[in-house]
Formats: structure tokens, sequence, C-alpha cells
């Protein structure tokens, strides 16, 4: 199987061919489970070779929402985590988000949750917020 990609891994916006191989079926979101990217065409640095690789294999994500805030000055807090997210777990993470509840100030870049989901990342905020 052939997939077309651009690269972002730089302003060259490389257009890319990848051929994949595939070890098992399509998940419901897009994503290859078990495919191996075997050769990659059109990239003009390595950088486009690892990006593409690594979207067909394991592909990543920085997961950025908001937790609801009580007591503060803001209704919701802006929040992210430290290290990207294997968009397998992206799902299962949001619905953790939804029941996170917030009372304490905290300022960017403070922890709200270490080791979110025992996925070895921080769930950090992003904005300051004060009590009310």
């Amino acid at each position: 199987m052939k997939k077309m990609m651009i690269c972002i891994e730089c302003p060259k916006s490389c257009s890319l061919i990848v051929d994949v191989e595939e070890h098992k079926a399509c998940l419901a979101d897009g994503a290859l489970s078990g495919a191996r990217a075997v050769n990659v065409r059109g990239a003009r640095c390595p950088k486009g070779i690892l990006y593409a690789s690594s979207e067909i294999e394991n592909p990543t994500r920085i997961l950025t929402a908001t937790v609801l805030a009580e007591g503060l000055t803001i209704k919701f807090i802006p929040v992210r985590t430290d290290k990207p997210v294997s968009k397998k777990d992206l799902s299962r993470a949001m619905e953790q988000i939804l029941k996170i509840r917030v009372a304490k100030p905290l300022k960017v870049g403070d922890t709200i949750i270490d080791n979110f989901l025992g996925l070895g990342v921080r769930l950090i905020a992003t904005r300051r917020a004060d009590k009310n």
C-alpha cells in the first residue's frame, strides 16, 4: 500500500510517498495497526524519513485540552502533555481529562498530573489560575 503525506518537520513541507507493509487491519481512527514503512520517497532531508516512519508505525501527538477549574479566576484551565502521546491513547486520555477538577492556584508549567495515565508524561497547565 502507498500512503501520501506532507512532512511537517521543517519548513520545506516535502510531499512524501510511503510504501507501507501492513500486518493487521486499519483501526477505526485511520491509524495503521502493525504497519511498517518500508520505503519513503520525496524527503529532501533525513527528518522526512523519520517523520514518515513514525507516522506510520507509531503516530504521536502533544495532547492539548482544558480542565474544569473550581473557585479560581478562570473557569477552564488550558493544559497539555509535556511529551507526545500515542494516538491510540488519545481517547482514553480525553476521557480522563473530562473528570479532572482543579481547585488550587496554578502557574504556567505547573504539573496537574504526574505520569498521566501511566504513559510517562506530565499534564501541565499552560495558563495561570489564581484563587477567586
